[in-house]
C-alpha cells in the first residue's frame, strides 16, 4: 500500500505530469537482423511472450493498478528496418498480457537476411516512439541484441540531447550468436563490455545477459522484473510546497 501510495502521490506532483495515471512507458526493440535465423527469431518472440506470463513479471506489471505501465515492442535490423509488434498498451491487467503475449507467438520473421545491424536507428526509433507518448512518470527503452552495430550512427555519437531524460538498458545475447566472433562463453563481457560502453543510458540503466537465444525467456524475465521495479522513488519526487506530506 505504502508503494502504491507513494507512485500515485509522485504522479500528482511531478510538473508536467498532472494528473497522470502512467508509472512507466516500455519500449522493447528485439533485434532481428542477418545473424537471427527463423529458429532464433521464434526463441526470441516466443521467449519475451514466455516472460510477459511469468507470475512475476505479471506482479511487476501490475503492482500498481491505479497507474498501469505502458507497453510498446517492435523488431529492428538495418537503418530504415523497424516493425512494430505490439503498438502502445496499457497493460492493466493479465488479459492485456496475454492478448501481447498471443500476439509474438502468432508474429512471422519477415523476409530478408539483411546482415546489417543499426543500433542507433533502432534506439532514435523507440525515442522517437517515447517521445510521442503522453507524461509517465519514467519512460524506458531497452534494446536487446547479439552483436555490435555496424552502420549507420555509432551509439557512441549519441547524447543527451538525443535521448533526453529516458532510460536505455540492452539485454545481451551472448557469444553462441553467430555473430560473435567467438563461442567461448567467457568471452560473453566483450559483446556486454560495448553495451555498457556505448549502448545504456540514464541513472540506474543495467544489462542483462543471455547466454545465447535459449536462455532469452530467462534473461527477459530477469530483466523486466528488475526494469519495473520503482527503486530509490524519492529520486521521482520533486520538492514539494511546505506543509505537503506524502501518504504513509
Amino acid at each position: 500500500m505504502r508503494l502504491r501510495a507513494l507512485v500515485l502521490a509522485c504522479a500528482t506532483a511531478s510538473p508536467g505530469l498532472g494528473q497522470a495515471d502512467c508509472r512507466q512507458a516500455l519500449a522493447l526493440g528485439m533485434d532481428v537482423s542477418g545473424s537471427v535465423d527463423a529458429g532464433e527469431y521464434r526463441l526470441q518472440t516466443d521467449g519475451l511472450a514466455a516472460a510477459l506470463l511469468a507470475p512475476d513479471v505479471q506482479a511487476a506489471f501490475l503492482a500498481v493498478p491505479e497507474a498501469p505501465v505502458r507497453l510498446m515492442i517492435y523488431e529492428w535490423s538495418g537503418v530504415q528496418d523497424q516493425r512494430v509488434l505490439l503498438d502502445w498498451t496499457e497493460i492493466d491487467s493479465a488479459a492485456r498480457l496475454a492478448e501481447a503475449a498471443s500476439r509474438l507467438r502468432a508474429t512471422r520473421k519477415a523476409n530478408g537476411d539483411d546482415p546489417t545491424t543499426a543500433i542507433s536507428a533502432a534506439i532514435l526509433f523507440g525515442v522517437a516512439s517515447l517521445n510521442r507518448q503522453d507524461p509517465c512518470l519514467r519512460r524506458t527503452l531497452d534494446i536487446s541484441g547479439d552483436g555490435p552495430s555496424n552502420i549507420g550512427l555509432h551509439p557512441r555519437d549519441l547524447n543527451d540531447t538525443d535521448l533526453g531524460d529516458i532510460t536505455v538498458n540492452g539485454l545481451v545475447i551472448g557469444p553462441q550468436s553467430r555473430s560473435n566472433t567467438s563461442k567461448n562463453l567467457h568471452n560473453v563481457k566483450s559483446l556486454e563490455g560495448y553495451y555498457r560502453a556505448f549502448i545504456l543510458h540514464g541513472p540506474g540503466a543495467f544489462a542483462e545477459v543471455a547466454e545465447d537465444h535459449a536462455d532469452f525467456a530467462a534473461a527477459m524475465r530477469r530483466k523486466l522484473i528488475r526494469e519495473l521495479q520503482l527503486p530509490n522513488l524519492s529520486r521521482l519526487v520533486p520538492p514539494q510546497p511546505a506543509g505537503l506530506r506524502l501518504p504513509q
